[in-house]
C-alpha cells in the first residue's frame, strides 16, 4: 500500500508552490527561487506518477467490473488481455512512486566535479581514461548538460593520465556520484604488438560542486603581524615589510 495521505499532502504543496513561485517578488531571491523550483520539480514528478497510479486504479476497477457482466467471448477476451496490461503497468506506476519517495541526498541537485586518473596499464591505462572521458562527454550531451574541462595531463597517443571537468545542469551529482570507485578494462591495446590481453585500471573522482557562502569576519577578530628582515643587506634591508601573518583569533 502506497502513503495515500502523504501522497495527497505533496500534491496540496504543489499546488501552494505553484501559487509562491508566481509571485514576482521571489525572482529576486536567487537562492530562495532556486530550492523552490527545485522543490517543485521534486513534487512535480511524485504528483504526476500519483495521478497517473489513480487513473491506472480506475481503469482496472472499470475493466474488472466489465468482466463480471460481459457474455461476449470476444469482448471478455480482449478485456483479460486489457486487463493484464492494465496490472503490468499499475505494478511499474506503483514501484516508480516507491523509489521517487526514497529520500534523496541534499548533494543530487548539485553540478558535479569528475576527475579521471590513469592507473595501472600505463599508456593503456591513459587510453582508457580518455575512452571514459568521451563517454561521459557523450552522456552529458544526452542529458542535455554543460562539460568543462578545469585540467587536463594528456599523453602523446591522445591518452590522459588524469583529467578533471566540471558538469553543470540539471541533478548532475545524483546521477554521477555512483561513477566513483575503480573502472578496469581487459583488451588487446593499441600498443601491444603480440596481442597479449591487458589489463589497465582508472580511478573516477566524483565530488559535489561547492556552493558560494558568504562569511563576515570582524576586523577586531584578526591580529595582523607585520615582519621585516634583519642583519646586513642593501638598503630596503630593515624598512620592507617582507611577511605578513594574519590570525584569526577566535579559532
Amino acid at each position: 500500500m502506497l502513503p495515500e495521505e502523504k501522497l495527497n499532502s505533496y500534491k496540496k504543496e504543489l499546488e501552494e508552490l505553484q501559487k509562491t513561485l508566481s509571485d514576482p517578488s521571489i525572482i529576486n531571491d536567487t537562492n530562495r527561487y532556486k530550492a523552490l523550483r527545485r522543490r517543485y520539480k521534486e513534487l512535480e514528478e511524485i504528483c504526476s506518477e500519483w495521478d497517473n497510479y489513480q487513473k491506472l486504479e480506475k481503469q482496472l476497477a472499470d475493466t474488472n467490473s466489465f468482466l463480471q457482466t460481459e457474455s461476449d467471448p470476444e469482448l471478455e477476451a480482449l478485456a483479460k488481455e486489457e486487463l493484464e496490461e492494465l496490472k503490468n503497468k499499475f505494478q511499474a506506476s506503483e514501484e516508480k512512486i516507491r523509489e521517487l519517495l526514497i529520500p534523496q541526498d541534499p548533494n543530487d541537485h548539485k553540478n558535479a566535479i569528475v576527475e579521471i586518473r590513469a592507473g595501472t596499464g600505463g599508456e593503456e591505462a591513459a587510453l582508457f581514461a580518455a575512452d571514459l572521458f568521451r563517454m561521459y562527454s557523450y552522456y552529458a550531451e544526452k542529458k542535455g548538460w554543460q562539460i568543462q574541462v578545469l585540467s587536463a595531463n594528456e599523453t602523446e597517443l591522445g591518452g590522459y593520465k588524469e583529467i578533471v571537468f566540471l558538469l553543470t545542469g540539471d541533478d548532475v551529482y545524483g546521477h554521477m556520484r555512483f561513477e566513483s570507485g575503480v573502472h578496469r578494462v581487459q583488451r588487446i591495446p593499441v600498443t601491444e604488438s603480440n596481442g597479449r590481453i591487458h589489463t589497465s585500471a582508472v580511478t573516477v573522482a566524483v565530488l559535489p560542486e561547492a556552493e558560494d557562502i558568504d562569511i563576515d569576519i570582524d576586523e577586531k577578530d584578526l591580529r595582523i603581524d607585520v615582519y621585516r628582515s634583519t642583519g646586513h643587506g642593501g638598503q630596503s634591508v630593515n624598512t620592507t615589510d617582507s611577511a605578513v601573518r594574519i590570525t584569526h583569533i577566535p579559532t
